[in-house]
């Protein structure tokens, strides 16, 4: 069975690939955050840049932060944004 979530991107990730939100059905083996970031990643381009391994970009699962290994639940809301600065 495949599960259906929405991405939401923030910020500067959202200005790099152009993109607020999407639907996406995620492929057999990707249940994690972490594994949704990947998927995104090997998109190359502008998905590399803003998602790639060497970019910090914060998570969150249903509107909490979380870690790459958080399981994604059938119908949730991932969101990726870029680290908060301040000063």
């Amino acid at each position: 069975m495949h599960m259906k979530i929405t991405l939401k991107y923030f910020a500067s990730v959202r200005e790099k690939l152009g993109a607020s939100q999407e639907s996406l059905e995620l492929p057999e083996g990707v249940a994690t955050v972490g594994g949704v970031r990947e998927l995104l990643a090997a998109r190359g381009g502008s998905w590399a840049e803003a998602l790639g391994h060497d970019r910090a970009v914060r998570m969150a699962h249903q509107q909490v932060m979380c870690g790459p290994d958080t399981p994604v639940l059938d119908g949730a809301e991932v969101a990726f944004f870029p680290p908060v600065t301040g000063g």
